[in-house]
């Protein structure tokens, strides 16, 4: 009865969504309070709804019923608890449910906690996502309905691909699926305004702490799944240029431009067009990012579905929500005032700056990542797009972007002068060229030009960062006291950015560091031989047998020395699951947090005797995962500003006296 209720559970929340797409819609467009009021309720009634059908889906899981065909197709008796839970958004369907329940989440939090705004626009808002959420629950229950029944139900189910019977599985996918998905609201606001012809300010304080939260667990969700294909695949790269990594990579630049696009909104009432048009696009990479990983024309260890009536139901709905926002848009931004001017030498001209970069840098990611499969589909021959594409096109344009990215905030609104804001990043520059002296003289000269461009890059983002802070706390220029009292009543969005851009500059020291100057070897060995990889030497000590809960494995054993100093002792497997009939590779690392050695045990050879064996030194590579993880507590701590806090307009015309509506 459990996989019964998920699906009428799924039924009434597709009835919910029609009803939260057009009711509020009608009353807003003719002032009907009462009608107006029906969003609120509605867009929680449909995430109860929802979250009861994904309840009834991962209880079917957990107690591994194989009368539901999801659960045969991807679960089994013996697989560990936490597999069976996680594994629910291991699969097509599963992960669908997963994010109509992001989606949904979304526009209750919209009802529930937009209490500042006007009741027209949120009833739009609202309906939009409605409108969303009926697309969505239309392609689940006539395409990927996830209670699907087998008569007579196995014994035993096929489990799940063992690639994903990791612990990533139980964090990468819903951080990804919640800054995917979370781009919506900032689109249902931009539909919402071309509707009520209506851009200001205020609307772009209402838009930015929904895109930075987006933001924010999309940051997270790429980075965990780098860290996941670092470790778990076993080829010791972090990012290969894969198109579904370029899939979550895209709407990510977009947003970051949407963000600061926002902030001139917000500060000069300027580039309203351009920002709803962000708006629109950012979303739109989502679905397409969707799209790719369930339409069948990829073949990706991150890919889900092979079914191409899938894809087209998604490709019909990606044309549907970005053809009509386009479409609406084309009519209603012509009428929507341009608001403040400003010189090219400002603070908005910078940002300006920043957004032709972002979406130049996002425009090359699209460009190689679709042109292939368009070749593809129309029978035009096989065209392969790789890293030196990518490295080729986007490098070029993320150089001046980083460039810039430190200035801007030293620039004035409205006219600056670049000069004297270049004259107070003298210690930045200073900084970097020292850095750059270091790099060059640890690694006997530096190694390819574009390392020590990428050194230079990543303490200029850094140093920069931390000198614009210094700057706005007026460090050693008043009293410490006096600074740190500034510094603790500095808005948190201040603080926000300054820990994100220097975490950027964190990051891009990582990717320098492993793609410049990493060592590898490969070879086969048997117990006893000896292999170096950078200064570290390693020594192949055993291979034993280890019996997982599902799986099976050869374990080999490996001490690391360096200069004769015990370092440490590594135990890479290589795991048979026998149901599956897949082998994988899981790879041992050993990390000091500016370095790691990484250990791959691969397949035997012909006779037995040895094993083919992948040694990595990658220097500095944690750092892209610090960096990246600085970048979303950035994030975070910027959302957590008293602007953005649930009530915080309304105290503060409280304080002021004023009984004005809200704006």
């Amino acid at each position: 009865m459990i996989p019964e209720l998920g699906h009428y559970a799924l039924v009434l929340a597709l009835f919910v969504a029609l009803v939260q797409s057009g009711v509020p819609l009608v009353g807003a467009a003719t002032g009907n309070a009462a009608w107006m009021g029906v969003a609120r309720p509605a867009a929680i009634a449909q995430l109860l709804l929802v979250l009861v059908a994904y309840g009834a889906l991962t209880w079917a899981h957990v107690v591994s019923d194989f009368s539901v065909s999801n659960v045969v197709a991807n679960s089994h008796s013996m697989k560990p608890m936490l597999y069976k839970v996680s594994g629910v958004w291991g699969n097509h369907e599963g992960s669908m449910m997963l994010w109509v329940v992001m989606l949904t989440a979304f526009g209750a939090a919209v009802g529930i906690f937009g209490r500042n705004l006007p009741p027209s626009l949120k009833a739009r808002v609202i309906s939009v996502q409605g409108m969303i959420g009926v697309g969505f629950l239309l392609f689940i229950l006539i395409t990927s309905n996830p209670f699907l029944r087998v008569v007579p139900a196995p014994l035993d189910g096929n489990d799940l691909n063992p690639l994903l019977q990791d612990p990533g599985l139980a964090f990468h996918p819903p951080f990804l699926y919640a800054g995917y998905v979370g781009f919506s609201i900032a689109f249902s606001f931009a539909v919402a305004a071309l509707i009520e012809g209506r851009v200001d300010p205020a609307w772009a304080r209402w838009v930015r702490p929904w895109t930075l939260a987006a933001w924010s667990t999309l940051t997270a969700g790429i980075a965990l799944g780098s860290w996941w294909a670092y470790y778990e695949l076993g080829w010791g790269g972090w990012w290969y240029w894969d198109p579904v990594e370029n899939a979550s990579f895209m709407p990510w630049l977009a947003g970051t431009a949407l963000l600061h696009s926002a902030i001139v909104v917000e500060k000069r009432d300027a580039l309203k067009t351009w920002t709803i048009l962000l708006a629109i696009i950012t979303f739109s990479l989502s679905l397409m990012g969707t799209f790719l990983v369930r339409s069948g024309i990829l073949t990706s260890v991150h890919a889900f579905a092979v079914d191409p009536a899938r894809g087209v139901f998604i490709l019909v709905l990606l044309a549907i929500a970005t053809g009509g926002s386009l479409l609406l848009y084309s009519v209603r931004a012509p009428s929507l005032k341009t608001g403040g001017l400003f010189a090219p030498v400002s603070r908005e001209g910078s940002l300006v700056l920043n957004n032709l970069l972002l979406s130049t840098a996002t425009a090359t990611v699209f460009i190689g990542t679709l042109y292939p499969l368009f070749l593809d589909v129309l029978d035009l021959g096989k065209v392969s797009v790789g890293p030196p594409f990518f490295n080729a096109t986007f490098i070029p344009v993320a150089i001046p972007m980083v460039i810039a990215m430190v200035v801007g905030p030293f620039l004035a609104w409205k006219r600056a002068d670049l000069l004297g804001a270049l004259t107070r990043l003298w210690t930045a520059g200073v900084a970097t060229v020292a850095c750059v002296a270091i790099a060059a003289y640890v690694t006997n000269g530096g190694g390819p030009l574009l390392a020590l461009v990428g050194v230079a890059l990543a303490a200029w983002a850094f140093f920069g960062s931390l000198a614009e802070f210094a700057e706005r706390i007026r460090l050693f220029r008043i009293p410490v006291k006096d600074s740190w009292n500034r510094a603790v009543n500095l808005p948190r969005s201040a603080w926000g950015m300054t820990i994100a851009h220097a975490s950027m500059g964190i990051a891009i020291a990582g990717m320098t560091g492993t793609s410049a100057w990493q060592s590898e070897t490969i070879k086969a060995m048997k117990p006893g031989d000896n292999a170096t990889v950078g200064a570290y030497a390693v020594h192949f000590d055993r291979v034993g047998t280890v019996q997982g809960p599902n799986y099976s494995a050869e374990q080999g054993v490996f001490t690391v020395t360096r200069d004769g100093n015990h370092i440490a002792t590594l135990t890479p497997q290589r795991r048979s699951y026998p149901v599956t009939r897949m082998t994988t590779t899981e790879a041992a690392i050993h990390t000091t947090w500016l370095s790691d050695v990484y250990v791959a045990l691969g397949d035997p050879t012909q006779n037995g005797t040895a094993w083919t064996v992948r040694l990595y030194h990658h220097p500095l590579v944690p750092w892209i995962w610090i960096g990246s993880l600085g970048m979303m507590l950035g994030g975070l701590v910027s959302l957590s500003d008293r602007r953005f806090r649930v009530g915080a307009p309304e105290r503060r015309r409280a304080a002021k006296g004023s009984l004005q509506p809200a704006e």
